[in-house]
């Protein structure tokens, strides 16, 4: 290689990982590489709508939980746990959308952004729905219109409907190829993971536990749900052909060809994808069954004996 071609190399390295735009080899025969975990883990995203997004969040929920429950005196104060979930909540966009992860799973991984969609639609969602005060929903289902609404789109089989085809259309190559090309379809599409993630968890999670499934009910919505995103991983790792052009052309990290990395993000999206799914049903199961031990509340509603007397009875 001439020492002009040599150093034309370096300058695009550097301008390049400068700006966090390392992409596809170019058509002139420059190599780009990869840039290496350190510069990586630098690149952090301060899109400002993203910020603002969850700044918006933040000062929302602690004003309701502050001010606007002291005005309504609303009775007991939010829980501590409750408190915990939306820190988790926060915590879990932060890793998400600002982290590399974004970065990593934009340019150059596709089991990466994998990652990021499960976070925002498996795994945000449920802790929201947790650190949500009943009192402060219920409103929403008292007035007439908004009512109307929220009980036609927190409906199981409309949330679970809503929830899966948003997933596997945002998957389709042209849709998924979309995203990567622009900032604000991006935008939309990881908004839309979490709003219909929401509707999608509140049949089982819902701050109003009297609009929550009944257990067995709940143990076959997250089997069925858990199926749908297995599908979906499922035939991202045993597909012979790479979906994603980007993916296919982007530089190498870690060793990892195209192939392999959509393989990595089938199973993350089979296997981990699964865990919140799995975790809520066995809580169901599990409380569905004691529900159903009749001698529970027998049990429950006798005084402890001492250990050191016998029971009277064989």
């Amino acid at each position: 290689m001439s020492i002009a071609r040599l150093t034309a190399c370096r300058v695009l390295w550097y301008c390049r990982v400068g700006n966090a735009n390392t992409y596809a080899p170019l058509e002139n025969g420059f190599r780009v590489v990869a840039p290496s975990t350190r510069a990586l883990l630098t690149q952090w995203n301060w899109e400002p709508s993203v910020l603002l997004g969850i700044v918006v969040l933040i000062v929302t929920y602690l004003y309701a939980v502050g001010p606007l429950w002291r005005r309504r005196n609303a009775g007991s104060p939010v829980a501590r746990k409750q408190v915990t979930y939306f820190v988790l909540s926060v915590a879990t966009l932060v890793v998400a959308l600002l982290s590399p992860v974004d970065e990593i799973g934009d340019r150059y991984l596709f089991s990466v952004h994998m990652v990021q969609h499960l976070l925002l639609a498996a795994v945000w969602p449920p802790l929201l729905l947790l650190a949500l005060p009943a009192w402060l929903v219920r409103p929403v289902f008292q007035r007439q219109l908004p009512a109307e609404l929220a009980r036609f789109f927190t409906y199981p089989f409309v949330a679970f409907v809503l929830f899966n085809v948003d997933i596997y259309a945002w998957h389709v190559p042209y849709l998924y190829d979309l995203t990567l090309s622009s900032e604000s379809i991006h935008i939309a599409e990881h908004v839309s993971f979490m709003l219909f993630g929401l509707l999608n968890w509140w049949p089982v999670l819902s701050p109003l536990r009297e609009q929550r499934l009944a257990y067995p009910l709940q143990v076959l919505y997250l089997f069925v749900n858990g199926m749908f995103m297995m599908v979906l991983g499922i035939l991202f790792t045993f597909s012979p052909t790479v979906f994603y052009a980007p993916y296919e052309a982007a530089p190498r990290l870690w060793g990892l060809s195209a192939g392999t990395d959509q393989q990595l993000g089938g199973l993350i999206m089979w296997y981990p994808g699964n865990i919140p799914y799995g975790v809520l049903l066995i809580a169901a199961f599990y409380r569905w069954f004691d529900d159903a031990d009749p001698g529970r509340a027998e049990k429950q509603s006798m005084p402890a004996q001492s250990p050191t007397i016998e029971s009277p009875l064989p």
